[in-house]
């Protein structure tokens, strides 16, 4: 199969144990990466460090560091790790979620059957333990689905996406849009011609937790929210019912009881079956 990187940013504030949990994922993948760039955004604990360095140490021709010598965010790490990814295929995977083995290798078989851009998944949430998953977020499987979804919502989980580095270099890479770099990106690239392909397949064990529905909540998340649901409308992607079904809904969701917040997540929009599909 194809060759391919693996892209990974890291902060401060990551635990060690979700760090080593997620590496080991993927370096336990049936169709092994060529190279794996790992962007440390900022000074990073000691432990965090002993974690990098322990891996590093095991795999000298696999792994890339890439230093930071500030947090500057998830969007320039990435870009500044992008730069450093010699493969054409780039699966993207966060410091905190497990990867399910034959990840990699369903994706690179979807590349190579398909005229695709970008290919996902469904995610598997769990809070503390990953065999317990407490709900899934799975996501239209073709491209016509896919545009419609993204008008209203992220049409990809950024966690278990692999894509074409020529793709992303096309629009610009990711943009600095707080809560929202991914989906930006994504918007960039479909209205650039990108196409997608969402696995029925789970990719990615996602940690989820109350930070999760804490950080989706407040007058700063809903005035960043706003402004993109604008932006989205001024590009003339979404209508402006998109809009103010968007801005109104989020809204009232932000506002609610953390506990209420999280309640509603789990039960509209997600599927909290055992069986995904």
């Amino acid at each position: 199969m194809e060759k391919y990187s693996v892209l990974m940013s890291v902060y401060a504030k990551e635990k060690p144990e979700y760090l080593k949990d997620s590496i080991q994922s993927i370096l336990q993948q049936t169709e092994q990466p060529s190279e794996f760039i790992l962007v440390k955004d900022g000074l990073l604990t000691a432990e965090l460090d002993q974690v990098i360095n322990i891996f590093t140490i095991q795999y000298p021709s696999l792994f890339l560091i890439v230093s930071l010598e500030k947090n500057q965010g998830i969007a320039t790490a990435l870009n500044e790790g992008l730069k450093q990814c010699h493969y054409e295929l780039v699966a993207r995977m966060d410091s905190d979620d497990i990867a399910v083995p034959d990840r990699c290798k369903w994706q690179l078989e979807i590349f190579s059957a398909q005229d695709v851009d970008i290919v996902g998944g469904i995610a598997a949430e769990f809070e503390s333990n990953p065999k317990q998953i407490i709900s899934y977020r799975k996501l239209p499987e073709k491209q016509e689905e896919i545009l419609s979804f993204a008008r209203r919502r992220n049409p990809f989980n950024h966690s278990c996406v692999m894509f074409r580095k020529s793709a992303v270099l096309a629009v610009g890479g990711y943009h600095f849009f707080r809560f929202f770099e991914d989906y930006d990106l994504w918007v960039r690239m479909l209205r650039n011609g990108a196409k997608g392909y969402n696995l029925p397949k789970v990719l990615v064990h996602m940690r989820v937790g109350n930070g999760l529905y804490h950080r989706r909540g407040g007058l700063q998340y809903v005035i960043i929210m706003v402004k993109f649901r604008w932006y989205l409308f001024h590009k003339r992607f979404t209508n402006f019912l998109d809009f103010l079904v968007c801005t109104l809904g989020q809204t009232c969701v932000c506002f609610m009881p953390e506990w209420a917040r999280k309640l509603f997540y789990k039960k509209m929009l997600r599927n909290s079956n055992s069986d995904p599909l």
